[in-house]
């Protein structure tokens, strides 16, 4: 009888255990995708500018709007009203999506440093296109160094995964200096890689149109960048996390 009731107790603590360990296990997954998720940090919520000012500028250039909680750009007379973040960033990785009108061109610039002498971002700050891929002249060059989702002048995408202007594309863009390397995700592809500084990086500069640019691609923390191009251009859903 006593051993029947030790082995019956054992089954119980057995089960028990196992039981334990299962729920544990079921926990560990949903803390670390909350754990992953609020590494993440809102740029752009569709409220509010707080987190943008205009390039050379201590508030936001009113070409620069938010309708229907998108960010909109509605070129005027006068160019060079791009906007940068007000924080800066070294390695990070960027998730946004853009809409571009019929015909338009705008970029996402990294590592911008502002600075007086140089009236454009651009001027410092390597550019993800943005592009409609459909009209636009750049895009029908090739090599397709200046197609949508491309480092712009520098890598051409492998991919056109680009959507027909005035509908949303998702764009990521990896930036860490640690690994030496960049990346673009255009709408779930991966077509852009590249490393972000050192000899290849600065074989790439060479081969550009940016060779001999004081400043361009040489500061490893800079401003995220939004580029007017003097054609209509919109962006949502804009976020941040550091890598």
């Amino acid at each position: 009888m006593k051993k029947i009731l030790f082995l019956t107790m054992l089954v119980i603590t057995i089960t028990s255990c196992k039981q334990v360990k299962k729920e544990s296990t079921d926990v560990e997954p949903d803390q670390s995708e909350v754990k992953k998720e609020s590494e993440w940090v809102s740029l752009f919520d569709g409220t509010s500018f707080d987190k943008w000012r205009g390039y050379l500028s201590e508030s936001m250039y009113p070409e620069w709007t938010i309708e229907d909680g998108v960010m909109v750009f509605t070129p005027g007379e006068k160019g060079g009203k791009n906007i940068i973040t007000k924080d800066t960033f070294t390695n990070f990785e960027l998730s946004l999506e853009w809409k571009i009108s019929e015909g338009g061109n705008s970029g996402i610039f990294w590592g911008v440093f502002e600075d007086p002498k140089y009236s454009e971002a651009y001027q410092t700050g390597p550019e993800i296109q943005v592009l409609d891929n459909e009209r636009h002249p750049d895009a029908l060059a090739n090599p397709k160094y200046h197609q949508a989702g491309a480092l712009y002048d520098m890598v051409q995408p492998m991919y056109d995964v680009c959507k027909p202007a005035n509908e949303w594309n998702v764009c990521v863009l990896k930036v860490n200096h640690e690994t030496n390397q960049g990346s673009v995700t255009l709408n779930g592809t991966e077509i852009v890689t590249f490393p972000v500084h050192g000899e290849e990086w600065d074989s790439l500069v060479e081969n550009s149109k940016f060779k001999g640019w004081e400043g361009f691609g040489k500061h490893r923390t800079g401003h995220i960048g939004l580029q007017d191009h003097g054609n209509k251009v919109s962006f949502k859903n804009i976020k941040i996390r550091k890598l």
